[in-house]
């Protein structure tokens, strides 16, 4: 039967080595770095990429324009293409109207299931490329929670490598100690002279 005592790491022993105690302090702090470092560093990207992805959603928003187009031919030879939301676009000829400069035809990007005859929304830039829509509320929370589940796991992967680390050292060390303490008792025990 085994018996593991808690916590003997931490008090005094004449068993207990240097390396003992490096590994103890070594625990709580990973401890420490994972209950609060990590969500700490994870709120902090998070927060960073919520502004940045906003500030690309209002420039987004300002440089493009919606325009709704009816479908004139779909491009025969042109290859599906995923949009956000999983949908598969094509590329499509599109005619519309605007106020002033009469009818426009351009190439733009229509949902895979789309018809000539039918009227869907299309982005252009201020260009006049074709474009995907700007990103939206959902794609800034998307993209925020996405950087702070990474920050915190990469803080999470880090500490427990170099937590690795510190035991594998701490081992070799342990190891070369009883190497040293058996080469000057093992002559005592098997009566051989050394």
């Amino acid at each position: 039967m085994r018996t593991r005592v808690r916590g003997w790491r931490w008090r005094r022993s004449p068993l207990r080595r240097r390396s003992d105690v490096v590994e103890a302090w070594t625990v709580l702090v990973v401890a420490v770095l994972i209950i609060v470092g990590a969500p700490v560093v994870g709120a902090a990207a998070a927060w960073w990429a919520h502004g940045e992805a906003r500030s690309v959603s209002a420039q987004q928003q300002a440089e493009r324009h919606r325009v709704r187009a009816e479908v004139v031919e779909r491009k025969g030879a042109s290859l599906p293409s995923v949009q956000a939301g999983g949908q598969h676009a094509y590329r499509a000829t599109v005619r519309w109207s605007e106020p002033g400069e009469g009818t426009r035809t351009a190439t733009a990007r229509v949902p895979g299931s789309t018809r000539p005859g039918e009227v869907v929304d299309v982005w252009f830039d201020s260009r006049g490329r074709s474009v995907t829509p700007p990103v939206d509320g959902t794609g800034v929370w998307q993209h925020t929670l996405t950087i702070g589940t990474c920050a915190a796991g990469g803080v999470v992967l880090v500490v427990f490598l170099g937590h690795s680390v510190v035991r594998r050292v701490a081992m070799r060390r342990r190891l070369a100690e009883w190497e040293r303490e058996w080469a000057r008792t093992e002559p005592e025990w098997t009566r051989r002279d050394a």
